[in-house]
């Protein structure tokens, strides 16, 4: 992996994790920090997940992998904004 492809997933991963956050329905009890590390970490994982199924590069936007990440993001925010309410 290129530094290049690091970067792009932090960024990436932050409009991730936001994105994952806003499908998330009602409050969640985590931070903004918390929400960018869980983006890029859904992002990570998506690509990886994505690849897997050969579906990361592809002509165009790459809209499988996009859902994929969203939907790991938003199920990162769901769990983390659990745990943080049991303490």
């Amino acid at each position: 992996m290129e530094i290049s492809s690091v970067i792009s997933a932090i960024v990436i991963g932050i409009v991730i994790g936001v994105l994952g956050r806003l499908v998330v329905p009602g409050r969640q009890h985590i931070g903004i920090l918390w929400t960018v590390v869980i983006g890029i970490v859904a992002a990570f994982i998506g690509t990886a997940i994505a690849a897997g199924i050969g579906v990361a590069d592809t002509d165009g936007v790459d809209w499988i992998e996009w859902l994929i990440q969203i939907a790991l993001a938003a199920l990162g925010v769901a769990a983390l904004s659990k745990v943080k309410v049991r303490h």
